[in-house]
């Protein structure tokens, strides 16, 4: 399947800015959250980049009937799908890897992986490798991202069509700094995902977005309280996200 971009590429000079297009990190089970799952097969909604899909920690110990149909709708919007892996900084056993990646393509068709708590040092860096590349493999060339959620090592961009390098929340995306190497690659190559922005400063998280070269973000006013992650359903301005992104934010 065609990637966001070829990795390692960087942006042509005097090439169009990007626009900002969104991503969905991990929605909740369709019986949860059915009107997330909904949204991207709606008109008016801008394609999402890509969605991931966690059914139970992973693929789950047998085909889901909700998540089964709810894949099968994204893929008719032309939203890439994408099976939740769990890295765990670097310490999953590859034969569980691989084994929850055949699971995700054989129940689930997906369109690539995204690989959650992904290490960012260089110590992890081979073996990061070797996982991606098996990875293309399986699914012949489907689309990886990285959620390392920090900016990683410089030689993880080679690895993989978009890198996770912000996670977290708002008053640290204010401040944030976004590492010098990242110039080198066109903002396709970059995720920001920010929970507990204000609805007032949603135009002040788009321009630190642009201004350090993410291609693709998911802001969300929902917070981290009471265990539940701040992904799992819509921000209370999706429509408003929508409006604004659906005919493109760029600069």
């Amino acid at each position: 399947m065609p990637h966001l971009t070829t990795p390692g590429v960087p942006a042509a000079t005097g090439a169009p800015a990007a626009r900002i297009g969104l991503a969905a990190p991990g929605w909740a089970h369709p019986m949860l959250a059915p009107r997330e799952w909904r949204e991207p097969a709606r008109a008016e909604a801008p394609p999402l980049h890509w969605a991931v899909l966690n059914v139970g920690r992973g693929p789950g110990a047998r085909p889901d009937p909700y998540c089964l149909a709810a894949a099968a709708r994204l893929r008719e919007a032309g939203t890439p799908v994408l099976g939740h892996l769990e890295l765990r900084q670097g310490f999953r056993p590859f034969a569980e890897l691989v084994a929850d990646a055949r699971r995700f393509l054989d129940w689930y068709g997906v369109s690539g992986f995204y690989l959650a708590r992904c290490p960012s040092d260089p110590a992890h860096l081979h073996e990061t490798r070797r996982t991606t590349r098996t990875l293309r493999a399986l699914s012949d060339g489907g689309l990886l991202v990285l959620g390392h959620g920090t900016h990683p090592y410089p030689g993880y961009a080679k690895l993989a069509d978009q890198l996770v390098t912000f996670e977290g929340g708002w008053p640290d995306y204010r401040w944030s700094q976004v590492a010098e190497w990242t110039a080198d690659h066109p903002p396709e190559r970059f995720c920001h995902l920010v929970h507990g922005v204000p609805g007032t400063h949603l135009e002040e998280a788009l321009r630190i977005a642009r201004w350090q070269g993410a291609g693709t973000v998911y802001f969300t006013d929902r917070g981290t309280g009471g265990g539940v992650s701040p992904w799992e359903s819509l921000p209370g301005y999706w429509d408003e996200i929508v409006s604004r992104l659906g005919t493109g934010v760029s600069e």
